[in-house]
């Protein structure tokens, strides 16, 4: 099995790219870098089982409504809400993301506010591509793409998960404090001549090596999928994969 995980942001130069092969118990990373334009990321994902991209897959329903209503000079769909805080939380917010928060206490970033919301646009462009071609590109996470979240994979499997992409210079360090504790749960991991030295040099292309194990985690159904009372939203939104908390040491031995 060949995964791959791409670290997406809005140019080339800050996506992170990594590819791991698992055969014989062990999971070999095969490719690791940063710096992928949208025809690299196409063709790499092409030639995978399973792909974690690490942006979100849709815009918020309530969000998509409120715009389209707009567009159309109808009246604001929160006009006549009961409390108007939760209906912008519901402009802000996607199911898997208010999802995430209750259980981790982890916000995602919200993709109709935020400026991840470009980065966004060009992920909908690479599922366009992908699809275009024949691929399954479900926004649930059952086809060849799932949506993944690094920061929440740490926390889940008890791995350092502040600081390691903040500005200074104690976020390498902190990134080698990650690596120490993931190589140390997974011994399985072959790094590879170099990887270490560019996952603690570029938090990119750690979030790459970590979106590849969180996507054999959702190859293996190792990862909290949507419920079924959320799975139109699900299909429309996208769907964050959080793998189970002892999952890790694990996914080289299934």
């Amino acid at each position: 099995m060949r995964t791959l995980r791409i670290d997406l942001a809005a140019q080339a130069a800050g996506t992170g790219v990594c590819a791991v092969e698992w055969d014989d118990d062990v999971a070999r990373v095969t490719h690791l870098a940063a710096g992928a334009d949208d025809h690299e990321l196409v063709a790499h994902a092409r030639g995978a089982d399973h792909v974690g991209l690490d942006c979100p897959l849709g815009w918020p329903d309530a969000f998509v409504h409120a715009m389209t209503a707009h567009a159309a000079a109808e009246p604001w769909p929160g006009g006549d809400a009961i409390d108007p805080d939760d209906f912008r939380r519901s402009l802000r917010l996607r199911a898997t993301d208010e999802a995430v928060a209750h259980t981790l206490g982890l916000t995602p970033l919200s993709v109709s506010t935020d400026r991840i919301g470009v980065t966004a646009m060009r992920g909908a462009l690479l599922l366009d591509q992908l699809g275009r071609q024949g691929a399954d590109v479900r926004r649930d996470g059952s086809g060849l793409v799932a949506e993944v979240y690094p920061a929440a994979a740490l926390r889940r499997w008890g791995l350092p998960d502040r600081g390691y992409k903040a500005r200074g210079d104690a976020a390498p360090a902190v990134r080698g404090e990650i690596l120490d504790a993931l190589t140390s749960q997974a011994p399985w991991l072959r790094l590879g001549r170099g990887g270490r030295a560019a996952c603690a040099a570029s938090h990119d292309v750690l979030d790459a090596l970590l979106s590849a194990l969180i996507a054999r985690a959702v190859a293996l159904g190792r990862t909290a999928a949507a419920p079924a009372d959320l799975l139109g939203r699900a299909a429309r939104e996208g769907w964050i994969h959080v793998p189970a908390e002892d999952s890790l040491e694990g996914l080289a031995t299934a």
